[in-house]
């Protein structure tokens, strides 16, 4: 049976908590992850109306990032002996958020293929804090998509 949108009670424990997101790099699961966003902008031109500005989609820009609790090197060396040699090495990540306490069977989980790397931090760290490491990357918004996602 149906229920209104005026019938449903939301509570504070079934919002998501970022706790339970888990990330996979080339298949691999980053258990160390600690923060992950993948996002895509539209790029406008502006378009004169009249008086009027309005404006227009011209393209699309996927981007993020996502930081780790260093823990081992993580592929990074592989990127590096790549980009030295003049290849460009492209990857695939895949993003989950189950949190237990949401409501049952609610997770959404994208996937992001051609997945390049703007960065690399090869070694940072402060005394007496825990390392961490961060990878921004792009990708082509055309070779992103939900897997899954909650619609209600």
């Amino acid at each position: 049976m149906a229920r209104d949108v005026e019938d449903v009670k939301y509570r504070g424990r079934r919002r998501w908590n970022g706790s339970h997101g888990r990330v996979w790099w080339d298949g691999e699961m980053l258990f160390e992850i600690a923060k992950f966003e993948a996002k895509v902008t539209a790029d406008r031109e502006d378009v004169l109306i009249g008086n009027s500005k309005d404006s227009k989609i011209t393209s699309l820009t996927g981007e993020g990032s996502f930081t780790i609790k260093s823990v081992i090197n993580r592929n990074i060396n592989r990127y590096l002996e790549e980009w030295k040699n003049g290849h460009d090495p492209r990857a695939t990540l895949v993003g989950l958020i189950d949190d237990p306490d949401a409501v049952e069977g609610q997770k959404e989980r994208s996937i992001i293929d051609n997945v390049w790397f703007n960065e690399l931090l090869l070694m940072a760290f402060e005394k007496g804090q825990v390392v961490e490491k961060e990878f921004p990357f792009g990708f082509t918004p055309e070779d992103a998509s939900f897997i899954e996602t909650v619609d209600d």
